[in-house]
């Protein structure tokens, strides 16, 4: 596996773990932190033998208390905090991220553990949105995919009041799947992927673009469309009869569409 700073990577079989690294730091993601999170998420993406993943927090204390911004003296790029790669990425792939909650899913690691397909969280964990607390706020994932997992006023609730709330809490509002005692929390996480690996990986694809479709515009139909329907597609004895016809140059036939 690939050596990180920030992220510690490690599989099982078909089911990938990443924890991100910085514990010190309350598991805050820098820079750094999102260049290797998208990386490794590539990675798995990639990876034929890789079917589901688990995102959590290293120790007992914090899954992950948001991002540790550098002073922003401009709009360049190379200065603006890469999470939404991250966010996008966990959205858009075609495999399940299971997020394991073992502790503070603070700010960005709340909207982190949100933007999972599930969420496993500790009976330690706590949820909270501080942006308004704390000068910072998230416009794009952090509210629409928030409003989608627990409800408009809910969700504002959490965004305007910043109040916390424990792991039964956070289950009862349906911001996580279930909880589970600390020292099972990893297992059960990595015990629910290995479980979906047993799905018909097409079909979890499908659905899982599906469901980020409609908050993705362009991109979401493009995946839709090429990643689910076109691949298919090229399969079929009709796609092949028109390649053929085309590097034959000849007329395709229509009766070959169907064999």
């Amino acid at each position: 596996m690939t050596s990180y700073e920030d992220i510690l990577v490690d599989r099982d079989g078909a089911v990938l773990t990443i924890a991100i690294n910085r514990e010190d730091a309350g598991n805050k993601f820098r820079h750094q932190t999102c260049l290797e999170l998208s990386d490794a998420l590539q990675r798995f993406r990639i990876d034929p033998s890789l079917r589901a993943a688990v995102l959590t927090g290293s120790g007992e204390k914090f899954f992950c208390i948001g991002g540790e911004h550098d002073p922003i003296t401009s709009l360049e790029q190379s200065q603006v905090l890469p999470i939404i790669d991250v966010y996008q990425a966990i959205d858009t792939i075609a495999k399940p991220v299971i997020a394991a909650v073992n502790g503070f899913a603070v700010g960005g690691g709340n909207v982190l553990a949100n933007v999972c397909d599930l969420t496993i969280a500790s009976e330690t964990a706590v949820f909270r949105q501080v942006g308004p607390m704390v000068g910072s706020f998230d416009a794009g994932y952090g509210t629409w995919y928030l409003e989608d997992t627990i409800g408009r006023k809910r969700a504002k609730e959490m965004w305007y009041l910043n109040r916390k709330y424990d792991a039964h809490e956070a289950l009862a509002r349906g911001l996580v799947n279930e909880v589970v005692p600390a020292s099972e929390l990893l297992a059960t996480a990595q015990a629910v992927a290995r479980e979906i690996t047993t799905r018909s990986p097409m079909a979890i694809g499908a659905l899982k673009a599906a469901f980020s479709a409609r908050h993705n515009g362009v991109s979401g139909q493009a995946r839709m469309a090429h990643d689910q329907q076109l691949t298919v597609y090229l399969g079929t004895t009709e796609a092949h009869e028109l390649s053929d016809a085309f590097k034959e140059r000849r007329d395709p036939d229509p009766e070959r569409f169907w064999r």
